[in-house]
């Protein structure tokens, strides 16, 4: 029975030595591959071929999946959004090389207008397959980036620091110069003050002055000059303690606004590290290190590869059964449509034709019957002006206006009358 069932007409075929598959196991990569599957069952020996095809264009709708599930991951941080961007994105970049690949035909084409109908294809299948590549790259350099980020943070935060410095630089020297020279003031009014005390005391004890012991009318004198400048700064130096505490404050309060505007940039700046800056990483590193960079260089041009492969496959794949068959289907179909439209038109054609012939007959069967009408009118008229029995009275409508009866009678037209 197995032999039975491997044998046509005596003849071993190549399901005699395996495992038979019905077609029906492939339908969905020829789907995938977007071929005419009735007529593909008609052709086994083009069955791997397609479905190789279209396992190429499952691989990209997958690679496409990926690619766009984390650079929505990276943005959003969200799996529901994640899931529902990732699979949208696939199905669109998956229907898209479908129609690439479906579209384009092997037979009655030369290999040149081939590759001149391609390069179109490849153009778009090319700024696809960039646009994959990169958050695959991302990702497979994670770690790296990560590393490379935090070091961008760092140059970041030093940079706006130094740009808060910058703007709050006025303030702070004016604060600070008029701090310095409320405080020379107040040093100068104290050393005034210590040294007109130490002076009197000096002289009521004999180590200074007139250098004789004892309170004496210098000594008097020197207390009061002490008493007079202590009088006279009294109201000064709380003044000049109350302008020194408020440039304290000013400058305190410029430093704390400065700290939590640092605080406050490094904590966004933290919290909305995203897709630009893993990226912005990505070519700082390729930029830096060679090694990197011909990494990156090699696994775009592996994506790329694989998102031209469905155009490239189809371009490469030699001239079958199946394409035969279609273009004879197709050719053979559109050769219908365009006879059956070709017949439609020379009817049409015959009857505006056969309509016109029939209005020129009837237009010169009613110009010679007018004219013989005529005519013999005109005939009568001048035989009765002739015998002298015409008169004005008797005059009958003229011929134009006979005719317009006639037109609007019979529905006749000036542009009719041929």
């Amino acid at each position: 029975m197995a032999v039975n069932n491997g044998q046509e007409n005596g003849l071993y075929t190549y399901d005699s030595f395996g495992e038979s598959r019905k077609p029906s196991d492939k339908k969905f990569l020829w789907w995938c591959a977007g071929v005419h599957q009735e007529l593909l069952k008609q052709f086994p020996s083009e069955h791997a071929k397609y479905s190789g095809l279209g396992g190429v264009l499952l691989a990209t709708f997958v690679l496409a999946s990926i690619s766009a599930g984390y650079a929505v991951y990276t943005v959003f941080g969200n799996w529901l959004w994640t899931l529902a961007f990732a699979v949208i994105w696939g199905l669109i970049i998956f229907n898209f090389d479908r129609f690439l690949v479906s579209t384009m035909r092997k037979y009655g084409i030369s290999k040149r207008k081939q590759l001149w109908m391609a390069m179109p294809r490849l153009a778009l299948a090319l700024l696809i397959g960039f646009t994959i590549a990169r958050p695959l790259e991302l990702k497979i350099f994670e770690k790296e980036i990560n590393v490379k980020m935090t070091e961008n943070l760092h140059k970041k935060i030093q940079r706006n620091d130094s740009m808060l410095a910058l703007e709050n630089n006025s303030l702070m020297n004016t604060a600070t110069a008029e701090r310095q020279r409320l405080t020379d003031r107040k040093l100068a009014i104290e050393n005034e003050l210590q040294n007109l005390q130490s002076s009197y005391v000096q002289e009521a004890d004999g180590t200074g002055g007139s250098k004789q012991r004892g309170i004496e009318k210098l000594t008097h004198l020197k207390i009061d000059a002490y008493n007079k400048a202590k009088d006279q700064y009294a109201t000064e130096q709380p003044e000049l303690e109350k302008n020194i505490a408020t440039q304290d404050s000013i400058l305190a309060n410029a430093k704390a606004g400065m700290e939590q505007k640092r605080k406050e940039y490094e904590v966004s700046a933290m919290a909305n590290m995203g897709f630009l800056e893993r990226n912005k990483a990505l070519s700082d590193l390729s930029r830096e290190e060679t090694s990197v960079f011909w990494s990156c260089l090699l696994v775009s041009l592996l994506i790329i590869l694989i998102e031209i492969g469905p155009v490239l496959s189809k371009l490469i794949m030699p001239i079958g059964p199946y394409d035969i068959a279609l273009a004879k289907e197709e050719l053979l179909q559109m050769a219908a449509d365009e006879n059956h439209i070709r017949a439609d038109k020379e009817v049409q054609h015959e009857k505006k034709r056969a309509f016109y012939q029939k209005q020129k007959e009837m237009s010169e069967q009613l110009i010679a019957k007018l004219t013989e009408i005529q005519k013999k009118n005109i005939d009568k008229e001048l035989d009765q002006w002739e015998r002298g029995e015409w008169k004005a009275e008797d005059h009958r409508a003229s011929m134009d206006e006979v005719m317009r009866k006639i037109k609007e009678q019979y529905q006749v037209k000036d542009d009719g009358i041929l």
